[in-house]
């Protein structure tokens, strides 16, 4: 990976960061990340982040505090504000140990249940604004339509356009008021402080209001694929059940409530994986085929569900 003026910067402010009592520091810094929309450097105990471009600081800004004031379920930040850089917002944190993602017999999903119901229960601050799930998922099928003619454009398509507008970040969103991740995944999970700390969520950027189940709906678009065995997908609803998770009925069929956010995230994931796979210029691979099959079976949504969302 060749170095850029925001990557070497940002490695040197990790490192002051990590090393702000001792300047003298003769360990060097690892790259995390390195892609157009987040760039991630660790120094020691340290990790510094750029922000997307167009992060806005009016909505990070309250994100850190919630995140600083929820110690037992987020990853607290080192510094309250972010800090500019190269027309980037940046932000410090505590390194965290991450999931192993070659040993899935480990995988926190009971961790990951227990902090989502925690979450979804704490009263949101009126500062927060809206969580950014649907904004991603529309970001992600602009891209596909920007991307080029395949044959897989159509059936991604066809599904994204069966969703309820609110799904399609075209309306507001049912729920205002839960407090929401935005983007559950086992990537934002970590072990602090490392290496076997309790686990904490991570990735402040889609915090804040909206529809709880979006965020129980990638692990439940995987478990409807075919991509997450049954019995994972069970201890992660269970623990979130377990702490009075509320994007879901404490017990029997969870689906009504799940149904279309899970048809979003297919579609997203769906459309980054053609996007991907143009932009290198090979086939789509078999996770890759399958969830574009799951976007050519879905069907028009049932009509309750475009009025109440998740329940």
């Amino acid at each position: 990976m060749t170095a850029h003026p925001l990557l070497t910067e940002l490695s040197r402010r990790a490192g002051a960061k990590a090393h702000e009592a001792t300047p003298a520091c003769p360990c060097g810094a690892a790259t995390l990340a390195d892609r157009p929309d987040a760039t991630v450097v660790r120094h020691a105990d340290t990790v510094a982040k750029a922000h997307a471009p167009d992060t806005d600081p009016a909505g990070l800004t309250p994100r850190l505090a919630l995140a600083a004031r929820l110690p037992d379920i987020l990853l607290p930040p080192l510094t309250p504000a972010p800090a500019a850089l190269h027309g980037r917002l940046v932000t410090f944190w505590p390194y965290g140990t991450p999931v192993d993602p070659d040993d899935p017999d480990l995988a926190p999903w009971e961790a990951a249940g227990t902090l989502l119901a925690l979450l979804h229960r704490t009263p949101a601050p009126a500062a927060l604004p809206e969580m950014r799930g649907p904004a991603k998922a529309a970001h992600a099928v602009a891209r596909l339509r920007a991307a080029g003619p395949h044959p897989a454009v159509a059936p991604v398509l066809g599904a994204w356009h069966a969703l309820p507008a609110w799904a399609r970040a075209e309306a507001p969103m049912p729920d205002v008021t839960t407090l929401c991740h935005g983007d559950l995944h086992l990537g934002q999970l970590v072990r602090h402080p490392a290496p076997d700390g309790p686990w904490r969520l991570i990735d402040v950027d889609d915090l804040g209001v909206g529809v709880p189940a979006w965020d129980l709906a990638r692990p439940a678009a995987w478990y409807a694929c075919g991509l997450l065995p049954p019995e994972e997908w069970t201890r992660f609803l269970a623990a979130y059940r377990a702490r009075g998770g509320p994007a879901v009925p404490e017990d029997g069929d969870p689906w009504d409530a799940l149904d279309v956010p899970a048809r979003a995230l297919t579609v997203q994931t769906a459309a980054r994986s053609v996007t991907k796979s143009l932009a290198e210029g090979r086939a789509l691979d078999e996770v890759e085929q399958c969830l574009v099959d799951a976007c050519a079976r879905m069907g028009s949504v049932p009509p309750q569900l475009t009025a109440t969302g998740a329940k």
